[in-house]
């Protein structure tokens, strides 16, 4: 090989790893960026939660809940349930996943 052919080379290698980098980098911000929306998003449901009586009075009846995979539903539970079901970003969530947020947020 020549010096032509070699320096060519190191730019095309050069060039390749600049954009990898790049890449990577934006991919990263990305990620980055969408846990950190997810992660706003779960602390304002939760913030928003213990800020309900209603909530905050299932904590017992959500616990016994969890511990027996949904075998044990208390009244309070039921209610908060229902409350939340007709919450705006809580519509879709399941019975277990509430209960389980009724947990964090009343601790």
């Amino acid at each position: 090989m020549n010096a032509a052919q070699i320096a060519a080379g190191a730019l095309l290698i050069s060039l390749c790893c600049g954009a990898s980098a790049s890449s990577f980098i934006v991919t990263t911000d990305a990620v980055v960026r969408a846990v950190n929306a997810s992660t706003n998003a779960t602390s304002d449901a939760t913030s928003s939660l213990r800020d309900h009586k209603i909530v905050r009075q299932a904590r017992e009846d959500a616990a016994s809940f969890v511990a027996s995979a949904g075998a044990i539903r208390g009244a309070r539970l039921e209610s908060a349930l229902a409350f939340l079901h007709q919450q705006q970003p809580l519509q879709h969530a399941t019975d277990s996943e509430l209960a389980q947020a009724i947990l964090v947020a009343t601790e």
